[in-house]
């Protein structure tokens, strides 16, 4: 089956991107990724790429299989923006711009960066994804009130 390519126009500009989907693997478990590639000047300009890995935990039957994690255009935009500012030229010929871990502490609503699938000696990535979960959840019980109330 052919990827999908898809258009986001931003400030009179056409971005092309595609994100496919991936397994990153941990120890003992594996975890949804997402490559994200982004083309501002045709086939031949410089591809922005960023590999991104899902913050869904735990799934039920192991993260890989269920979980349905994907890049929104709100994502793929603002993933746009950031590598904008840190570097990215689309007008350069060739080549790639990488957004990595080990480069860049950032991260998504639902996704943070990996290295993962570009060098499977980075660090594992199951840590990171437990305590972004841990983070969100935490926030999110803080946010409607139920912290530290018990159930009748």
């Amino acid at each position: 089956m052919p990827e999908r390519l898809r258009k986001l126009h931003i400030d009179g500009r056409t971005f092309v991107w595609k994100a496919t989907i991936r397994h990153v693997p941990g120890e003992g478990d594996c975890h949804r990724g997402i490559r994200l590639r982004v083309w501002g000047s045709g086939k031949n300009g410089r591809i922005l790429q960023a590999d991104l890995l899902s913050k869904s935990w735990p799934g039920p039957w192991g993260a890989c299989a269920t979980d349905d994690a994907y890049p929104t255009l709100a994502d793929v935009r603002t993933v746009i923006g950031y590598g904008l500012k840190h570097g990215w030229d689309p007008d350069a010929r060739g080549g790639f711009h990488l957004l990595t871990e080990r480069d860049h502490d950032w991260e998504l609503p639902g996704f943070l960066l990996t290295d993962r699938l570009l060098d499977p000696t980075a660090p594992d990535p199951t840590n990171r994804v437990i305590h972004a979960y841990e983070q969100r959840t935490a926030g999110a019980t803080q946010l409607d009130g139920s912290a530290g109330q018990g159930s009748i």
